[in-house]
């Protein structure tokens, strides 16, 4: 497979995918197909991969609920699920596809096993396997702008599959390792900040991200791009620009200075920050077990529990409790898996011999991330003294080598957001 060319000079190839914003309605979608049309007229070999429209896909997803077997209380199965919530992608791409056709261009709609994107037979959270780029790349340079619909695949033995929600961009992510193109991903953002714009009036845009920071903060909170998007792009060293899809092309067709920002390899950045952002994230849950037995495997045996039920666990505590023998063990889980994991270890309680449970949604995780980490010391000591200077305290801590995240009172997180935004003189990137 070709790698693509970050300086785009390499490869006239492009793959461009536009979001459920951008395709929100007929309005929209002229104004990508403007935004398409001038890459084609600069001489760029276009594919594009786009969603379904806003909100679509969670009227589809109601639909499907609605028609399984309710007084079993059973959904539809997944097969067909996926048959459905893939058809809002089918929608726009030949509305999109349509909308070039008349304004003079040759373009075509390639449903995903047209093309084929191969995933396996996990249905709703498919996983691509393969993508032969070999027909997809012959007729993008032909001339024809093919139009692929994102967030859907065939298996191999010929049935529609569904990447989960947000896979849109791993689509096009995959169309452009394919194509050994670059991807530029158009949204209704114009690019990776160092934190929201919303919490910090001062948060700003950044030229350049590794695919290291970008991971972290997608799956720390950011909701710029989705964390599987990113994994097979640094996988696979596709260069990713993130776009506003409401810049347009002037009277001339000409599209003005995007600017946007470069999701690369961490070589390309020349001037590498020590953080690079702060991300917050409310999708959290603290579950303490109080009173639980000081036996070496205990916490295996909880985590072992957890994992063969598809929960996910990030920040750990464990501490001495009052009672002799046991310890207190605390840990953290997405809101959604929060009531599955109590219940979990409530039915387990004999066998794990803990005394009580606790769960709390009033958290967040607030983190900083930045591959500059790794060669400069007291990065965690400034983050510690900004959060005591503004009263904030922190109950939990994970690090990796280029992130610390910090679990503290909901209440205080946007404070803490703000503070650390300051700190480490991210005002004035």
């Amino acid at each position: 497979m070709t790698r693509p060319d970050s300086s785009r000079s390499a490869t006239t190839r492009l793959v461009m995918k536009f979001g459920g914003t951008s395709m929100g309605d007929l309005e929209r979608i002229r104004r990508a197909a403007r935004i398409v049309a001038a890459e084609v007229s600069a001489g760029k070999k276009v594919a594009v991969v786009v969603s379904a429209m806003a909100g679509k896909t969670n009227e589809l997803v109601a639909w499907t609920d609605g028609a399984g077997p309710a007084a079993a209380g059973l959904p539809l199965s997944d097969d067909e699920y996926d048959v459905v919530v893939a058809s809002g992608e089918q929608v726009t791409s030949g509305l999109l596809a349509a909308t070039l056709r008349n304004m003079g261009f040759n373009a075509r709609s390639w449903m995903g096993w047209q093309v084929p994107i191969i995933t396996d037979d996990a249905h709703a959270r498919a996983r691509i396997v393969d993508i032969p780029g070999e027909k997809l790349g012959a007729a993008v340079d032909s001339g024809e702008i093919a139009i692929v619909p994102g967030f859907q695949g065939v298996t191999t033995d010929g049935k529609i599959t569904t990447l989960g929600r947000g896979g849109s961009d791993t689509s096009a992510v995959a169309v452009a390792a394919a194509l050994g193109a670059p991807c530029d991903i158009y949204t209704d953002v114009d690019g990776v900040y160092t934190t929201d714009p919303r919490i910090e009036s001062r948060a700003r845009r950044l030229a350049k991200v590794s695919y290291e920071e970008m991971l972290e903060m997608a799956s720390l909170g950011a909701k710029v791009l989705q964390t599987r998007s990113v994994e097979l792009a640094m996988a696979k060293q596709v260069p990713v620009r993130v776009l506003s899809s409401f810049i347009e092309p002037d009277a001339n067709g000409v599209m003005p200075d995007k600017g946007g920002t470069l999701i690369c390899d961490e070589e390309e950045i020349v001037e590498k920050r020590i953080v690079s952002g702060v991300t917050m994230s409310r999708d959290e849950a603290r579950i303490t077990l109080l009173g639980l037995s000081d036996r070496v495997d205990a916490p295996a045996d909880v985590f072992t529990r957890l994992a063969e039920a598809n929960v996910n666990v990030d920040m750990i505590v464990q501490s001495q409790s009052r009672t002799a023998g046991t310890v207190n063990l605390t840990f953290t889980t997405g809101r959604r898996d929060a009531v599955r994991a109590a219940e979990l270890m409530t039915a387990s309680q004999a066998q794990l011999g803990f005394e009580e449970i606790r769960i709390d949604e009033d958290v967040a995780k607030v983190s900083v991330v930045g591959v500059g980490m790794r060669s400069h010391a007291g990065v965690a000591q400034l983050m510690f003294r900004a959060l005591a200077d503004k009263g904030v305290k922190f109950q939990a801590i994970s690090t990796s080598e280029i992130k610390i995240s910090v679990l503290i009172d909901a209440a205080y997180a946007e404070l803490a957001v703000r503070a650390l935004h300051s700190a480490y003189g991210l005002d004035a990137v």
